[in-house]
């Protein structure tokens, strides 16, 4: 392990780390836009636009397993670049109990408060009865949805994004697998979106269990390690709330859009919701890139090997952006194509080829902030990975798109994201400067 993070090229190890996130990353594309093609099939637009409502409580489910899976993995490669392997069995034994615990007492609360939970998420009348039989499927299959996010991330300190990346296509395939024979065959509807959804995670969650207790040579499952101290659980925190914090602001700021975009219609949420899942080509992948990367980044700060470490942000920036910017300009071009291509109604593809656009226009942006995102989790700079989490989808999200709706209108809705963009892009570098460059240099 010491020689692939602390001596191989570093092009070399970066795409072995991560490729196979982005693949996985990938497969989760697929089913996604497999997923919204099936249920668009149906031709009823209620139906597509109850499961796009109910798309934030996904988002959530990630965020609390992103406390215990990325929080645990900063810490553990951390603590692996400083030969700290005891320390780093107990972080991983911990994050997986308290994930399974977490997600059990969810569970309970989300059945219980179901109703009020859907009216924040904007349902009305019309959408209620899908995505009530989205949302209580989801609900039931929660711990397996937030349990996977633990070995899934954490595995990859060890250098395993391959045996993590199999369990995903696998959960993945069985999902789009299940999803057709759920909504056609059987005509579960909805609900049934929702169960294939979960049966691959379940798979998911089951095959990264096995994968860690059999291939893991530091890491551990055992419950007579869970105990860790006050101390090691606010290292977790500290990098896991802000890391879990991006997913929740995610669900917030599709929430809010939802709520704005509800006042035309449920074509416009349609509209929005094959887009945000075509959009996921770009974002995915990027994604895919800054958390393959993560492992390696916190290594080598760990390690205080400062020249590696500053090579790899510098390459890690190149990659994202330069992707980003090629993948944008090929999809910004087929806009009207790949919209037309899960619901062919002239007022969805109209509509969702300008609110592409305007998204894609941005993907830059989106990259760079990823790398300042992953970056300021990997090495522990707790103040700098909370605004980052708040800013994009949260509170300046909040802010343009209240002022934008007001001046604008419908333009305004749509444009208030790509402004967002701009602007969190401008907040991450200041606070780049400010937390890594300025710290490097002295």
């Amino acid at each position: 392990m010491d020689e692939m993070f602390a001596r191989a090229p570093i092009p070399k190890v970066y795409m072995q780390l991560a490729l196979p996130v982005v693949l996985g990353m990938v497969a989760s594309m697929v089913y996604n836009l497999a997923d919204t093609f099936f249920v668009a099939q149906t031709g009823n637009a209620d139906l597509v636009a109850g499961i796009a409502l109910g798309t934030p409580l996904f988002s959530f489910m990630l965020a609390v397993g992103d406390i215990f899976g990325l929080g645990g993995s900063a810490a553990i490669s951390r603590l692996l670049g400083q030969k700290a392997h005891q320390a780093s069995a107990h972080l991983s034994s911990f994050c997986f109990y308290a994930a399974i615990a977490f997600s059990l007492v969810l569970t309970v609360l989300m059945l219980v408060f179901e109703r009020p939970i859907l009216g924040m998420l904007g349902v009305t009348a019309a959408t209620y009865q899908y995505a009530a039989g989205f949302y209580r499927m989801m609900a039931l299959g929660s711990t397996f949805i937030i349990v996977s996010l633990v070995p899934g991330n954490i595995i990859r300190t060890e250098g395993l994004a391959t045996k993590s990346m199999i369990a995903t296509l696998t959960g993945t395939l069985l999902a789009i697998v299940l999803d057709p024979i759920f909504l056609f065959v059987l005509d579960w509807g909805a609900a049934g979106v929702g169960l294939a959804n979960v049966l691959g995670y379940a798979v998911n969650t089951t095959m990264l269990v096995y994968f860690m207790v059999k291939d893991c040579q530091i890491l551990s499952l055992s419950p007579k390690l869970w105990r860790v101290s006050w101390a090691d659980v606010r290292t977790i925190l500290n990098i896991g709330i802000p890391a879990s914090l991006t997913n929740f602001m995610q669900s917030f700021g599709v929430m809010l859009l939802n709520n704005y975009l509800a006042l035309y219609g449920a074509v416009a949420i349609a509209a929005m919701g094959i887009v945000l899942k075509i959009y996921m080509v770009v974002m995915l992948i990027m994604v895919g890139f800054a958390f393959g990367a993560q492992p390696l980044i916190g290594y080598n700060y760990g390690a205080a090997n400062k020249a590696r470490f500053r090579a790899i942000v510098r390459f890690d920036f190149m990659v994202e952006v330069v992707y980003a910017l090629i993948c944008a300009v090929i999809l910004m071009i087929f806009a009207p194509q790949l919209v037309a291509l899960f619901m062919d109604k002239p007022a969805i593809v109209t509509m969702g080829t300008k609110m592409l656009r305007l998204l894609l226009a941005t993907a830059p942006f989106i990259g760079a902030i990823l790398v300042f995102t992953t970056l300021f989790q990997s090495i522990g700079k707790a103040s700098g990975a909370l605004i980052m989490a708040i800013t994009r989808q949260g509170i300046v999200f909040a802010i343009v798109i209240v002022l934008l709706a007001r001046l604008f209108g419908f333009q305004g809705v749509i444009m208030a994201q790509p402004v967002a963009d701009v602007v969190t892009f401008l907040i991450g570098y200041w606070l780049y400067r400010q937390l890594v460059v300025k710290s490097e240099a002295k």
